[in-house]
């Protein structure tokens, strides 16, 4: 899978990629991480691999300093059991307290999967609202910590971040900008975790990722996963594969809000794209002059490819067979 959806990503308009730890088995290790990065540089050795730990029960301050010492980016928070590779991720945060006031001394980031896990009356649909006063504690006990709460799918997530100080963000998905719960109810290659919420929900994020608030900004959260395993089987893969057009998304997904009266055309300039897709998020990972590099976006009646496979994977792009928007570099 590696081989096949690496190249993809400068296809999909990228150069910069905050790299997951959750695989089989997590990267806990600084060793494990920087090993990781040069199998990736290998493949693809014109993208900015930004690598992360996963945050367990074997992660220490010591580990965070070593860390820091030789350029790992930040930690990935996984609660336990929400979503992919994640039965061996967070049970109770207060455990990594230490862990995350020398995060603070060092200056990395914690990157948050925020959801609770579906027990007692938490469902997917109120797994992230509900985890929300978790967040507030963690800004609120260790506030120069740079918290970003990732893949945000709720107004009430917005909202959350919002109201943090400057080192809290949050993170928005080109599908979470289209899809909503009806969407993954009847589509497997639409499912994900966290899921797509209500109508008014996305049309929340629409508005938040077109309002130029730098406190929001892009983040994929592509996700491939064997066709099979969304398919069927004993349980469907969470996960939706965006990387091959992941910025054009996002413009399919404003030009979809202005048609249905979400957003005004004449509000979405080159400069909140740009702010959205780039800035901001370069801003908040101290990223403003690594790596500068422009594209551009343009309308040519290029397509989605309906599956990306080679002999020995395959996996389905979001919306395939759907047009959308083409990407050149400058």
């Amino acid at each position: 899978m590696m081989d096949l959806v690496v190249p993809t990503i400068r296809q999909g308009g990228v150069n910069t990629v905050f790299v997951m730890p959750n695989l089989v088995p997590p990267i806990t290790t600084v060793d494990h991480a920087l090993d990781y990065k040069k199998r990736l540089q290998a493949i693809e050795p014109n993208v900015n691999y930004l690598m992360s730990l996963y945050l367990h029960e074997t992660i220490t301050p010591e580990t965070i300093i070593e860390a820091k010492q030789r350029g790992v980016t930040g930690v990935k928070s996984y609660p336990a059991g929400v979503t992919t590779n994640s039965s061996a991720g967070v049970v109770d945060y207060q455990q990594f307290y230490p862990v995350f006031a020398e995060m603070e001394r060092q200056d990395m980031i914690l990157n948050i999967h925020g959801e609770c896990p579906s027990t007692g009356d938490v469902t997917v649909m109120s797994a992230e609202e509900r985890f929300l006063p978790t967040l507030f504690e963690l800004h609120e006990r260790f506030p120069k910590l740079r918290i970003i709460l990732e893949h945000c799918t709720t107004a009430a997530a917005v909202e959350a971040v919002k109201k943090c100080g400057p080192t809290v963000a949050g993170s928005i998905t080109a599908h979470h900008l289209s899809l909503i719960v009806d969407n993954w109810a009847g589509d497997p290659f639409c499912f994900c975790k966290p899921v797509a919420k209500t109508p008014a929900d996305r049309d929340e994020l629409l508005r938040t990722a077109a309002s130029g608030n730098p406190k929001f900004f892009f983040g994929s959260d592509s996700a491939p996963h064997p066709a099979v395993s969304k398919r069927g089987g004993d349980k469907i893969a969470a996960g939706v594969f965006t990387q091959p057009y992941t910025t054009q998304y996002v413009l399919d997904a404003f030009e979809q809000a202005c048609e249905n009266g979400i957003l005004k055309e004449e509000d979405i300039t080159p400069e909140i794209v740009e702010g959205f897709l780039s800035k901001h998020g370069r801003a908040f990972y101290g990223l403003e002059q690594e790596q500068r590099q422009f594209i551009t976006i343009e309308k040519k009646g290029e397509k989605v490819i309906n599956i990306l496979q080679s002999d020995k994977v395959d996996v389905v792009p979001f919306r395939r067979d759907q047009e959308t928007w083409s990407v050149s570099w400058v």
